[in-house]
């Protein structure tokens, strides 16, 4: 591995092996959705917190300071809307000279495996990788399930990321499911936990998240479940103590009233 991937990957994944990236690159295909309707107010105060922004180049660019930036994520597929037909129907919409401009430690792409577009999604992701290992970029897959959550199983969710990791993902997002193991133990390089709809509680996204760091993953890749919180500093930062600190969900849900209690 060359020494600007390791550089790159060493900024995203921290000294203890563990990552928090922090997804605002939802407005590409869903627009300006609830707690996002002006990126640059929610991540202000959460950009302290987390070790990797993945964001468009478009809101990077108008909502995130230069001097105050994390290492970036560049999100590069796009193309598709919820008012489309398909949401798996994406292109690249970003080059890999734009990530170097942007100073971007890696790229993201989403794969849509079992749908119409799998095999332009693929090979979509295939070219990526050889353009960025040439540059020194890791590529980041998301193995994304459009509106098909009930794809969100150990079957498939392992299929698609073993499939990423065979075409060169240096990481891959996937969702946490029942027998989530199985997902790591198929997947030759590190998983990072997507986040999905929000759910219910605070609790139950620190439970998952701690149940997926048992079971091998190396970090998490959250947002809604984060900054969509009504206080979404104290779930970071509860989110942290479980990845960089071994905090048990108890622990973390402590910190969380603690730090919910401070800012009122």
């Amino acid at each position: 591995m060359d020494w600007g991937m390791q550089n790159r990957l060493a900024q995203l994944i921290q000294a203890d092996g563990r990552c928090l990236f922090l997804p605002v690159d939802h407005g590409y295909f869903q627009g300006p959705i609830k707690k996002l309707e002006d990126p640059s107010k929610t991540l202000e105060p959460l950009i302290p917190y987390t070790d990797a922004i993945f964001i468009t180049r478009g809101v990077l660019r108008s909502s995130v300071a230069p001097d105050k930036a994390k290492p970036i994520i560049l999100r590069v597929s796009g193309g598709t809307s919820i008012f489309g037909k398909d949401l798996a129907h994406e292109g690249i919409a970003a080059s890999m000279e734009e990530a170097i401009r942007l100073n971007a430690c890696a790229v993201g792409i989403s794969i849509f495996v079992g749908t119409d577009y799998e095999h332009d999604s693929l090979l979509n992701l295939a070219r990526l990788v050889d353009e960025g290992e040439r540059c020194g970029i890791p590529v980041m897959a998301v193995t994304a399930v459009g509106r098909e959550l009930k794809k969100r199983d150990a079957r498939y969710l392992s299929l698609s990321s073993r499939i990423a990791a065979e075409l060169g993902a240096r990481i891959v997002k996937t969702y946490y499911c029942e027998k989530f193991e199985r997902v790591i133990n198929g997947c030759p390089v590190p998983v990072v936990i997507a986040g999905g709809p929000k759910v219910p509680t605070g609790y139950e996204v620190l439970q998952f998240v701690y149940n997926g760091i048992q079971k091998g993953a190396i970090g998490v890749n959250l947002g809604r479940n984060i900054w969509q919180n009504e206080h979404p500093v104290a779930m970071i930062k509860a989110m942290r103590a479980i990845i960089h600190e071994n905090a048990t969900p108890e622990q973390a849900q402590e910190l969380y009233d603690s730090v919910k209690s401070g800012e009122q």
